[in-house]
């Protein structure tokens, strides 16, 4: 191979390593609608300076215990629990802690509790929100983006 040749090729390679460096410290954009493991659709969208997520659809549209729509029966707050769960806020006040992290609360419906939480983006179509019960027992799972 020429010198020239080799130098176009190492110019090209240092290119790409450049654009691979740059891009890695952009910070990730989680805002859209995503599914979650159980059916269910969450739209995630900025709220002032932090990340909100919105229950905007479950698997199946009815409770099978009533045959209505599903409410929030399960909130802690009994005065809560005839609003719809459809609205409610399941990610609330999530602020970037790092390029592609977010700390803040979690609401989970299934015991009406909110838990400390954090949303991480492990790529473009891929997120995975955690929540912890004093900072120490954490779980969570991944929700895949629909738009």
């Amino acid at each position: 191979m020429s010198g020239r040749g080799f130098f176009s090729l190492r110019s090209g390679m240092l290119a790409l390593i450049a654009m691979a460096c740059a891009s890695s410290g952009t910070v990730a954009d989680p805002t859209g609608l995503w599914l979650a493991r159980d059916g269910a659709h969450v739209d995630i969208a900025p709220c002032g300076n932090e990340l909100c997520g919105v229950l905007v659809s479950t698997a199946s549209p009815f409770d099978p215990a009533t045959g209505r729509p599903w409410a929030d029966k399960n909130n802690i707050d009994p005065n809560l629990r005839s609003r719809p769960l459809i609205g409610v806020q399941v990610l609330i006040a999530m602020r970037l802690i790092d390029i592609s992290k977010w700390s803040g609360r979690l609401y989970n419906r299934d015991d009406g509790k909110t838990y400390t939480g954090y949303l991480n983006e492990l790529d473009a179509r891929t997120i995975r929100i955690e929540g912890c019960v004093l900072s120490v027992l954490c779980g969570g799972e991944n929700m895949t983006r629909i738009k």
